[in-house]
């Protein structure tokens, strides 16, 4: 008998599928309600809002300031 190399058709198949599984759960990872996308969206906009509290601390303290040296 002639001994054959390569792949089988199941092989192939359950490869395909497993990749398309591992596929699946790493768009959902990405993409989903706690995916790194939303948490990505949700700190810019903890940052935008922490950066424009900061600012208008530092403008009460100016102007604190500027009525002290009036």
């Amino acid at each position: 008998m002639k001994k054959q190399n390569g792949i089988t058709l199941v092989a192939l198949v359950v490869t395909i599928v497993v990749l398309l599984i591992l596929a699946g759960v790493s768009i959902s990872l990405v993409m989903g309600q706690n995916g790194v996308v939303k948490k990505a969206q949700d700190a810019k906009t903890n940052y935008t809002n922490a950066a424009g509290e900061e600012q208008d601390q530092m403008d009460k303290v100016a102007n604190e300031i500027n009525k002290l040296l009036e």
